[in-house]
């Protein structure tokens, strides 16, 4: 995985923070200056934080945590899907829908029914073509909504956000389950609500994708560590495994015993006939 330096995050734009008046003071500790009414971002805290996130996010997928990706603005939307998907972690991309993480059993069941009515379309199950046009519609919307979470089966162990603002119905209930979140904070954030901020450009496609790659392959490139169950029945195996050669061994004496019985008895044989 190439080294996100700060020469990349500034050719993408990374640097580039919102006017002045829009800030958010407690910005301040990663606000490098301000040119033109614009704040400028120090992009060296940018790394910094950036391999701070990534740390955590590899401590969580190595214990078998799932990370959910979350964006929903324009420039957001492709990348969040496309990276999510890469590295096999759930995502929301098109609409945060409240209760996703508060009231997370009854998203599930729409998430089931969202199963179900894939199946029974596959199936083709006695549906008349009205029925079935109505049930691909249906489909379709839940897919929109649903389709990057419809695999957890319980809420996610962390939190990877673009754009704190438009996202802040996900914030809030993560940080009221104690969920831990990473995000990208622009100048216009306040950085406290995060427990891992990641200073930079919210808005620009090329600084987006960057990040979120960034973190993607950091996830795909982190083994999951191997529960005591698991260890347990790998010990089993090299077990058995370790008492094959000497099974093979105990066989091979037996056959050189009963070739050596059977020359004994061929030698007293050709004896007797001597005589």
């Amino acid at each position: 995985m190439a080294e996100l330096t700060m020469q990349k995050l500034f050719e993408a734009g990374a640097h580039f923070g919102h006017q002045t008046q829009r800030w958010n003071p407690k910005m301040a500790p990663y606000i490098f200056t301000e040119k033109n009414k614009v704040h400028i971002i120090d992009l060296s805290r940018t790394v910094e934080k950036i391999e701070e996130a990534k740390k955590f996010i590899e401590s969580i997928v190595a214990d078998g945590g799932k990370v959910l990706f979350v964006g929903t603005k324009k420039q957001a939307q492709g990348i969040i899907k496309e990276e999510a998907e890469k590295c096999f972690m759930p995502y929301v991309s098109e609409r945060w829908l409240g209760g996703m993480i508060t009231n997370f059993q009854t998203i599930a069941s729409r998430t089931k029914y969202l199963k179900d009515l894939e199946r029974k379309l596959e199936e083709n199950s006695g549906m008349t073509k009205k029925e079935k046009l109505k049930a691909e519609e249906e489909l379709k919307k839940l897919k929109a909504n649903l389709g990057g979470i419809m695999d957890i089966t319980k809420v996610p162990t962390a939190l990877y956000v673009v754009d704190v603002t438009k996202e802040m119905t996900a914030v809030k209930e993560a940080k009221k389950m104690g969920i831990p979140i990473v995000a990208i904070v622009d100048t216009n954030v306040n950085p406290g609500l995060i427990d891992y901020p990641i200073p930079a450009n919210d808005d620009a496609v090329k600084a987006i994708k960057m990040i979120t790659e960034y973190i993607a392959e950091s996830i795909m490139k982190t083994p999951v560590k191997k529960t005591e169950e698991e260890l347990k029945a790998d010990k089993n195996t090299k077990a058995k495994a370790d008492k094959i050669p000497e099974a093979e061994l105990e066989k091979a004496e037996e056959i050189e015993e009963k070739d050596l019985e059977k020359e004994k008895i061929r030698a007293k044989k050709e004896e007797k006939e001597k005589e």
